[in-house]
């Protein structure tokens, strides 16, 4: 079964860009719930989650919620 790994961030013009990646089929993939914490200088511009998929991939913003940023897939 597929699932999703965090790969690491980068910060691209003032955006904070959390890049995850999954290589299984999309129809085997299961619900998954990733908590990631990094520490940071100064606040980003925007939180982008980068995702690549074997389809090639998506972008999606961020929204915060009590000084957390929470991110779901569209």
């Amino acid at each position: 079964m597929g699932g999703v790994n965090f790969r690491g961030t980068r910060w691209e013009d003032g955006n904070l860009i959390f890049e995850f990646e999954r290589l299984g089929d999309a129809f085997i993939q299961v619900l998954s719930n990733h908590k990631v914490e990094v520490d940071v200088e100064k606040a980003p511009e925007k939180v982008l989650v980068e995702l690549k998929t074997k389809e090639g991939g998506k972008v999606f913003e961020a929204f915060e919620r009590n000084g957390v940023y929470l991110a779901v897939e569209p």
